[in-house]
């Protein structure tokens, strides 16, 4: 690990301007620590953010639900009003890490946190993300694990934040503090895919701050859940994943929201899923005509053709769950 400066910081102002002159804010640390120590990330300055006030769960005057950057993801996974409004939410956090892990990370750093393709981590092989221009090795290596939904020629590397589908789902904005004043980012604008740029993860301005995520009042009652598809069940990464939040009213599927983790290279809204749900009665037919459309646009590799069945069923699965199999 190279040598690097250390701030500790109590208030928002001193974070900001640790971030002007460009210092790595750092809360739990249980992803930048570890690439710190592959020599992945060599930031020259870590500014220690864990003392900010930043660790509120609230339900706002308009109905949204708002969690602090701060919140451990123990913290929200247990909260009262997630787990009663949002059990997606409780749900993908409980399945994404063990349980120290979930006791130390954040919410702002599991929306942060950078891919797990084996290649960005490894120093010696190529890797557009890690150093642009370099190439990426997983096109024509092993990329069973990899991305099938939107990926290009530069970059095919999962995102891998489970928690970060739900948000995806649930159409969340990300509220940001900066040099500039506050702002929010919807989710679908703030992680990016890899397009040619693939070194360009998120839409956070140099020296921006995450404050907290917030979800948006839904319709009730809203029913929810989260299906994640792995190797093993202990510890491990998503090879698909589905979080369904639906509405249901005299037996009509008034609202939809679906989204798919462990297969793109960000997670991935299914906007045609939902599109065939909305209007229609719930029913097994409906579940397996409406995950036909969670691959469209697929681009399978040579190693994870796969997960286009996979994917389709996983949907099908939660939907089926969420919504009942009248």
């Amino acid at each position: 690990m190279r040598p690097f400066a250390y701030t500790r910081v109590s208030d928002t102002g001193a974070a900001l301007a640790a971030g002007r002159r460009g210092g790595r804010y750092i809360a739990g640390g249980t992803t930048l620590v570890d690439l710190m120590r592959e020599t992945v990330e060599q930031p020259d300055e870590l500014v220690d953010i864990s003392s900010l006030e930043l660790r509120e769960v609230a339900t706002t005057a308009g109905g949204a639900l708002r969690i602090g950057a701060l919140v451990t993801m123990a913290e929200a996974a247990a909260h009262l009003e997630v787990r009663t409004n949002f059990p997606v939410i409780s749900q993908a956090l409980e399945l994404s890490a063990s349980a120290q892990l979930r006791n130390m990370a954040t919410i702002g750093g599991n929306i942060m946190q950078r891919t797990r393709c084996t290649y960005f981590r490894d120093v010696s092989a190529a890797c557009n993300k890690r150093r642009p221009g370099t190439g990426c090795a997983a096109l024509d290596g092993h990329n069973r694990s990899h991305a099938i939904l939107g990926g290009s020629d530069s970059c095919v590397a999962t995102h891998a934040s489970d928690v970060a589908v739900a948000f995806a789902a649930l159409e969340a904005t990300v509220e940001v503090l900066g040099p500039d004043g506050q702002r929010s980012v919807p989710f679908a604008e703030f992680l990016l895919r890899p397009g040619d740029t693939p070194e360009r993860e998120h839409a956070l301005r140099p020296g921006e701050l995450i404050t907290a995520v917030e979800i948006p009042a839904h319709p009730r009652p809203l029913r929810s859940g989260y299906l994640k598809v792995r190797d093993r069940q202990s510890y491990e990464f998503a090879l698909t994943s589905a979080a369904v939040a639906l509405h249901v009213q005299g037996g009509v599927i008034r609202a939809a929201k679906v989204a798919a983790g462990g297969v793109g290279t960000v997670p991935w809204k299914l906007s045609a899923v939902e599109v065939r749900l909305v209007g229609q009665r719930p029913s097994e037919s409906l579940w397996a005509e409406a995950a036909e459309a969670a691959a469209d646009g697929a681009r399978s590799l040579q190693h994870n053709g796969f997960k286009v069945d996979l994917l389709k069923r996983t949907v099908q699965r939660q939907l089926r769950i969420v919504g009942g199999n009248k």
